[in-house]
């Protein structure tokens, strides 16, 4: 008997140690499946840190925008030869041989023809509008020297944000030593100076760097949204009210939602090639306009507004529709009094979520044709514009290195846009979601 006991110990023990060998081990496992999900994470939070950092360091400076000060002489032989002031006459004014006069009476050494392009090249091509808008803004500038400040050349704007280097090989460099003696002229007289880039958020885009802007851009973003959201707002939220709450269990409906739950996953460009198809070959809408724009990205985004939509119904406890049902309420009335206002908020947040991706979208809008170059500010749904996106694409593909900061900087807008709508997405759940 004693044998039999001290058997069956020595058979217990090694069990206990067998156990405590594996809970070791599984512990152990725990530990490093812990530690590799946490060196993933950080190295996904390093990985969008560096992204962030190089998209702001290329584009922080495109806010800033570098401003020559010229003592410049409003000659009436140039631009009011008759005196009389008249608007017409001021317009077709030569505000270009104004500011060429001007520089060639500060640096009256530089002779060559050659030298004196190079002069003139440091201001933007912009400059004579902007003292021709001053003129017919204030007629009283006429036979006065006045110092105004007019916008540098995009070459010069990068040279003084320090983006083109000084040093190195002249043939190899975009600024001249010529020109650069004549900036460090400019610097030392207080006559350069940056300040706050306006125009790049009230301008449309520009074939010239440093008069391109997003302004008609965000328009056009706007415009294809409110298109957007008007028609896939209202349809995806009924039909998601109807699948979920009277569609009757057949297979029309499994068929119905087998195919929204592919066109969730279907390719953004099918949608541009359907849209090209239907809504411009077919039906002869407007080419790149927003209301193509906002019809396309309203096919895209229905699924995901419908899915959500769905999903927020389910997650309402069926403890509600019974009670209302069993005081006498309707199906309608235990729906819209009771269900849809508990489950609002996530089909909102799912609608923004939409929205935050269609606003993100390119490829759809390419193939209608909102690729063009659209210099105007739209003004309505039916004039030619482009989205934010299209134009990070099209300066991204300007040769001019003055566009990659303008890219990098519109690229900041476009993140600023895309995190304030999931950051209002996540507000509205944590704020109305009920847990149950």
């Amino acid at each position: 008997m004693n044998e039999i006991c001290e058997v069956s110990g020595q058979s217990s023990g090694r069990t206990i140690d067998v156990v405590h060998a594996s809970l070791i081990r599984r512990r152990r496992a725990e530990k490093r499946f812990r530690l590799y999900g946490l060196v993933s994470i950080v190295l996904g939070l390093c990985f969008v840190a560096i992204l962030f950092a190089s998209i702001i360091a290329r584009g922080y400076t495109a806010f800033q925008q570098t401003s020559i000060g010229l003592d410049v002489y409003f000659d009436p032989e140039l631009i009011d030869p008759e005196g009389r002031r008249d608007p017409v006459t001021l317009m077709e004014g030569d505000y270009d041989r104004l500011l060429k006069n001007t520089l060639s009476s500060m640096f009256p050494d530089v002779k060559a023809r050659q030298e004196k392009g190079a002069l003139y090249r440091l201001l933007s091509s912009a400059a004579s509008y902007d003292l021709r808008d001053q003129v017919l803004a204030n007629p009283e500038l006429i036979g006065k020297i006045v110092r105004v400040w007019v916008p540098a050349d995009d070459d010069i704007d990068m040279f003084v944000k320090g983006q083109l280097p000084r040093t190195g090989a002249e043939g190899e460099r975009r600024i001249k030593d010529l020109q650069v003696a004549w900036i460090d002229k400019l610097e030392a007289e207080g006559r350069i100076e940056k300040s706050f880039n306006t125009a790049f958020f009230t301008s449309g885009d520009s074939r010239e760097p440093e008069l391109a802007g997003i302004w008609g851009a965000v328009m056009g973003s706007l415009f294809t949204l409110l298109v957007t959201l008007s028609l896939s707002l209202p349809i995806g939220m009924a039909a998601a009210i109807y699948l979920e709450e009277f569609a009757p269990r057949n297979r029309w409906t499994d068929f119905i939602e087998v195919n929204i739950n592919n066109l969730a996953a279907v390719p953004s460009i099918v949608f541009g090639l359907l849209g090209l198809a239907v809504f411009i070959n077919f039906f002869g809408l407007p080419r790149s306009s927003p209301l193509v724009g906002g019809l396309v990205l309203s096919l895209m985004t229905l699924p995901v507004i419908i899915i959500a939509g769905r999903s927020a119904l389910k997650a309402v406890p069926p403890s509600v529709r019974e009670a209302a049902l069993g005081v006498g309420a309707s199906s309608m009335q235990t729906v819209f009094h009771h269900v849809l206002p508990l489950a609002v908020p996530g089909m909102m947040t799912g609608a923004i979520i939409g929205m935050a991706r269609a606003l993100g979208e390119s490829a759809p809008l390419l193939m209608i044709g909102m690729v063009a170059f659209i210099v105007d500010i739209p003004r309505g749904v039916l004039e030619p514009a482009t989205v934010l996106p299209v134009q990070i694409y099209l300066w991204a593909d300007s040769p001019e290195r003055a566009f990659v900061e303008r890219t990098s900087a519109a690229i900041i807008v476009l993140l600023v846009f895309l995190i304030f709508m999931n950051g209002l997405a996540v507000y509205i759940r944590k704020r109305f979601e009920r847990r149950w």
